[in-house]
């Protein structure tokens, strides 16, 4: 095979730590998470003496086995474990178009090669639910109820006639988040005006992409020391966040009443946490291996008062390990916590004290119900404990800002449940919201009609008489009577289309509330949890899959409008408009 005339590196790529570009950008960024809507620009520059961007590669440079360079195929990866890779899309690139010095029209040296990849991968994207009760996801690398493919049915695996317990063929892979990877491969002219390849390539820096927006008026890009739960964070008050916007990780004043606490209820029992780890460890000293990982919550009374300690590891059987009692460094893996009062109750446990031997992983043990009835807020936040080698001793880190909940003890008004919404939010994670206020239910219907040819009532059947005329009772075959058949024929329904059309109104909020929840209406993905009967039969069948009688139930939100902002009003309040997305099933004529 043939190589590249002169050299091809990486000019660009969204990962880099020293290309400044000729000092127009920033030098530095290492932001390894990634929005999949946001450009995800690759560039591969080709280097060769007195080559320009308007140099026409040519045959007459052919020196065996070396030739120009013509086109770049760029190979297009994904992954959720490193390991097993699906191929996406190659993207074949010709140079680009020249660019010229405005000063004196000269033209750049060398050429480069220039794609975006973002509309490939976040086509790989979705989303990712945990069932209602459960604590985290299965597998996080399939993402528990994900937003792939439905699953086939009728797929049986391997040579069983009624197939396996759980078919191999019929599971997506996580919808939340992928590894995202690039390999340029190169085409160069022969001697001969053939356009043949190189045997060299180029292998970008893995990085991860999330199902995330990031809006022009409020945000930068994803960058490792806020939105990473990554390495080491000095202190508590650490912007480190996990993946939702609600204000209650940075209102933490709790002494002076400033906080915005999360209203959660004692009978909810989804409420999530959810972040990105990419390394798991002190940051200082890469021979620290963490230990313990775990959820940290504290209780606290209405006047601020400490209660109780306790902490929630169910996220960590998705972790790599290091050994049987260390986690490993490199994670690279999206996590989910569920937070709610009704799990903590009854799935939480003590704080494990550390000791210089060393605890295993699973030393949790002693279990503890933290929150009751003079419980009136919580925090929780995400950190690790490692043994230090240089000191002998063992260190809890703190890896995230604290996410304030409040307990809203508030009684339903029966017979109208309060409505609880889940949506997909723009940080690429799950939030959550229960409306309580003036519920509205009802039906939008709308009917396909056609006329038919109507009965003739000039002539009805008659029945037999003495002369023998009509026809015999026992001859009938239905109850059906020519010209007295006007039950049917006019204009006829063909088809009813229904929704049940639903609405409700949120509390009064205030702005930092209020641009947090416009998302329900943003999202393309947002349900409710609602108890039905084929959702009891779930829970009836496989109470470990589906531990709660209730289920996620897809919406569409069919507001045109809201308002989050008003002045001279102050608060304002919501009015959820939606429909199921799930129609009405009627029968067809």
């Amino acid at each position: 095979m043939a190589n590249i005339l002169g050299d091809a590196y990486w000019g660009f790529q969204p990962v880099g730590d020293s290309t400044n570009m000729k000092g127009s950008f920033f030098d530095y960024r290492t932001n390894y998470l990634k929005s999949a809507n946001d450009p995800l620009r690759y560039q591969v520059q080709w280097v060769k003496s007195g080559l320009t961007e308007a140099t026409v590669p040519s045959k007459d440079n052919w020196s065996s086995p070396n030739g120009d360079l013509i086109n770049v195929i760029f190979t297009v990866s994904t992954s959720v474990d490193d390991t097993n890779w699906t191929e996406i899309g190659v993207i074949k690139k010709s140079r680009d178009i020249a660019n010229k010095k405005y000063t004196d029209d000269t033209v750049a040296d060398n050429q480069r090669f220039t794609i975006d990849i973002s509309q490939l991968v976040s086509d790989e994207l979705s989303y990712s639910l945990c069932p209602i009760n459960k604590g985290t996801w299965q597998s996080n690398k399939y993402g528990g109820m994900n937003g792939g493919l439905t699953m086939q049915d009728n797929v049986l695996g391997n040579t069983s006639q009624v197939g396996d317990v759980v078919s191999n063929y019929n599971v997506s892979k996580n919808g939340t988040y992928r590894r995202v990877k690039v390999v340029a491969t190169f085409e160069v002219i022969n001697g001969d005006g053939a356009i043949i390849s190189s045997s060299e390539t180029l292998t970008s820096t893995t990085l991860t992409v999330i199902n995330s927006v990031n809006q022009f008026e409020r945000d930068s890009l994803y960058y490792t020391d806020a939105f990473m739960c990554d390495i080491f964070s000095p202190s508590s008050s650490e912007t480190k966040r996990f993946l939702t916007r609600c204000p209650n990780w940075y209102y933490n004043d709790v002494a002076n009443n400033v906080a915005y606490n999360k209203k959660v209820r004692m009978d909810e029992s989804a409420e999530w946490l959810q972040w990105y780890v990419r390394r798991s460890y002190n940051g200082n000293d890469p021979s620290d291996f963490y230990n313990l990982i775990e959820i940290y919550g504290e209780t606290f009374t209405a006047d601020g008062t400490s209660q109780n300690e306790f902490v929630l590891v169910d996220f960590t059987k998705n972790l790599a390990t290091q050994s049987a009692t260390l986690f490993a460094h490199d994670q690279n893996t999206m996590l989910v916590q569920n937070v709610s009062p009704a799990f903590i109750n009854n799935n939480a446990f003590v704080p494990q004290n550390d000791s210089s031997g060393g605890v295993p992983i699973t030393a949790y043990s002693t279990s503890i119900s933290p929150i009751d009835s003079s419980t009136h807020r919580y925090r929780l936040y995400y950190r690790g404990h490692y043994y230090s080698q240089a000191t002998s001793s063992w260190t809890s880190k703190i890896h995230s800002s604290s996410n304030w909940y409040e307990i809203d003890r508030e009684p339903e008004k029966i017979p109208y449940e309060f409505v609880r919404f889940h949506w997909l939010n723009s940080m690429g994670g799950t939030d959550s919201y229960t409306a309580k206020r003036d519920i509205v239910e009802g039906l939008t219907i709308g009917r396909d009609v056609i006329e038919r040819k109507s009965g003739d009532r000039t002539w009805y059947q008659g029945n037999k008489d003495s002369a023998g005329d009509g026809v015999a009772d026992t001859s009938y075959h239905s109850d059906t009577m020519r010209g007295g058949d006007i039950y049917k024929g006019g204009r006829e329904v063909t088809n009813v289309n229904a929704e049940r059309t639903q609405s409700v109104y949120t509390e009064p909020l205030n702005k930092d509330v209020a641009k947090w929840l416009e998302e329900i209406m943003l999202s393309p993905n947002v349900w409710i949890e609602m108890d039905t009967d084929a959702t009891e039969m779930g829970n009836t069948r496989n109470p470990y899959l589906r531990p709660s009688d209730k289920e996620y139930i897809p919406v569409i939100i069919t507001n045109s409008d809201i308002e989050t902002v008003n002045q001279e009003n102050g608060l304002v309040k919501f009015n959820i408009e939606y429909t199921l997305a799930h129609k009405v099933i009627t029968q067809r004529n």
